[in-house]
C-alpha cells in the first residue's frame, strides 16, 4: 500500500475507487465500507483507495472538547492495508479544507487529486464548509462529474449501531471485554517499551512499560488480562493501568508482565491488548501488600488464559 500524506505528493493517480472516513478505530462498520470497496475496485480495475485525515476534524473547530483517537497512525494504516487497499490518502486536515464549500471539496479532491470513479461512504458522511456535504449531493455531483456512489447502511450489533464513539466509551469506562465484539478485534496499544522504576524485576514480576499518548482514549487505571505481542509471537500477560500509588506519584503509563518470558524489552516494540479488567487500581500500605496482590493478579490472569484456551 502506498501512503500519501500530503496532496502536493497526489498526482495523476490511476483511476480509483475511494472509501470515504475518519475510520478511526477501523471497527467493523468501517472494514464493511471499505471491503465492499476494494471488492468493487477489483471488479471494474480500479486502484482500491480510502481516504481520510491524519487528525481528527472536530479538534480543529474552537471550543470543542478534543477527540481521542482509538488507534495509533501507524496501527491504523496497518489495519487499512490488511484490507487489501492500493493507496491511502492520510491528509492532514487544515482550515483551507474546512472552508471549503461542499462542491469544491468534491472537485477538487475526489475528482481532481484522487481520480475517484467510484466513491463509498457512510450513511453519515459529511464533509465540506460546516459538514453542509451530504451523501445525497455526492450522487448528485457524480452524475455531473462522472462517478458512482454507494452509501453503505449503519453495521447494528445487540441493537447498538457500530461507531467510533460507542468504542470510546467502552474503552474510557473499562469495558474492554466488549471492544472485539464491534472492532473485530481486542482494544489494544502499542509503543517502544521504556525504563521503568524497575521495582517489578525486585519484586520478581519484571514489566515492560509503555508511554501512554496523550491523544490516545485509554482505560481507567486497574488490573487488566492482555496478550502482549513482541516479534511476531503473542504472550498471555497482566497489565497494570495507572499511576503506581503505592510507591509514588507517576505519569499514567501501562505496565505489562509477561508469563513465561525472561527476554529484555528496553527499546522494543510490543502490542498490549485488552481482554478483561480485573480489578482497580488501589494504593498499599506497603510494598510487601502490593506484592502479594500481584501474585494473586498473576494467578487470576492466568486462570483466565487458561479458560480462553479450553475454549
Amino acid at each position: 500500500m502506498i501512503i500519501f500524506e500530503n496532496l502536493d505528493e497526489i498526482n495523476n493517480i490511476e483511476p480509483t475507487a475511494l472509501a470515504l472516513g475518519n475510520f478511526d478505530g477501523v471497527h467493523l462498520g468501517h472494514q464493511a465500507l471499505i471491503q465492499t470497496m476494494v471488492e468493487k475496485a477489483r471488479e471494474k480495475g480500479l486502484k482500491a483507495a480510502v481516504f481520510t485525515f491524519s487528525n481528527h476534524p472536530r479538534n480543529l473547530l474552537p471550543g470543542k472538547t478534543p477527540v481521542l483517537n482509538i488507534t495509533l497512525e501507524g496501527q491504523k494504516s496497518q489495519i487499512i492495508e490488511s484490507l487489501g487497499v492500493d493507496y491511502l490518502f492520510n491528509i492532514e486536515f487544515t482550515k483551507e479544507i474546512m472552508t471549503m464549500e461542499p462542491e469544491d471539496f468534491i472537485k477538487k479532491l475526489l475528482v481532481d487529486r484522487f481520480n475517484a470513479r467510484d466513491v463509498f461512504c457512510g450513511f453519515n458522511y459529511n464533509y465540506g464548509f460546516k459538514a453542509k456535504g451530504t451523501p445525497e449531493l455526492l450522487k448528485e455531483k457524480g452524475k455531473e462529474w462522472g462517478f458512482d456512489v454507494e452509501c453503505i447502511p449503519a453495521v447494528i450489533i445487540h441493537d447498538d449501531v457500530v461507531s467510533s464513539s460507542l468504542i470510546r466509551t467502552l474503552i474510557a469506562s473499562g469495558q474492554v471485554e466488549k471492544c472485539e465484539m464491534y472492532m473485530g478485534r481486542h482494544y489494544a496499544i502499542d509503543g517502544e517499551v521504556v525504563v521503568g522504576n524497575r521495582l517489578g524485576r525486585t519484586l520478581g514480576f519484571p514489566t515492560s512499560n509503555l508511554v501512554i499518548s496523550p491523544d490516545m482514549v485509554t482505560p481507567p487505571n486497574g488490573v487488566y488480562v492482555t496478550y502482549c505481542t513482541y516479534n511476531g509471537h503473542r504472550y498471555p500477560s497482566v497489565t497494570n493501568v495507572g499511576h503506581k500509588p503505592t510507591i509514588g506519584q507517576y505519569e499514567k503509563n501501562v505496565e505489562t508482565h509477561i508469563f513465561n518470558f525472561d527476554k529484555e524489552l528496553y527499546g522494543k516494540h510490543i502490542n498490549v491488548e485488552f481482554l478483561q479488567k480485573t480489578r482497580d487500581e488501589v494504593k498499599f500500605d506497603s510494598v510487601e501488600e502490593l506484592s502479594e496482590q500481584i501474585l494473586r493478579d498473576c494467578r487470576d490472569a492466568r486462570e483466565y488464559h487458561e479458560k480462553m484456551l479450553a475454549l
